[in-house]
């Protein structure tokens, strides 16, 4: 079974509000991910769009997949990690300040090639 994955990391944004678009689109053909995170209306559907692509670029790269036809393709995982977090204060009222956390996330985004069967003639 051939497979690729590309890894996007550091990405600014929520990791809980990246599963939500990564939930969206796992297990399903790379073809019908990407038309679909391209009519969303998630922030976090352009950087998951941009990782599946790069997955399957990163496969197609191979030379096993030369003749390969990307429609067979599909995600075999998909998950987000969070990423570290940055600190930022805010001022709020009589002198205080309140602690504001700016999430990162990393996506990894496995693909892989479905195997397709060869119906064998029965003779006779």
């Amino acid at each position: 079974m051939l497979q690729a994955r590309a890894i996007a990391r550091w990405v600014r944004m929520s990791p809980r509000k990246m599963r939500l678009v990564a939930d969206m689109v796992r297990g399903t053909s790379v073809r019908s991910a990407v038309n679909a995170l391209h009519y969303s209306t998630k922030r976090a559907s352009e950087p998951v769009s941009k990782t599946i692509n790069s997955a399957l670029a990163n496969l197609m790269a191979m030379e096993e997949a030369a003749k390969l036809d990307p429609a067979n393709v599909y995600i075999k995982e998909i998950y987000v990690d969070e990423g570290p977090t940055l600190r930022r204060w805010r001022p709020r009222a009589m002198g205080r300040a309140s602690r504001i956390r700016k999430r990162t996330s990393h996506l990894t985004v496995v693909v892989e090639v479905h195997e397709i069967p060869i119906n064998k003639k029965k003779r006779g």
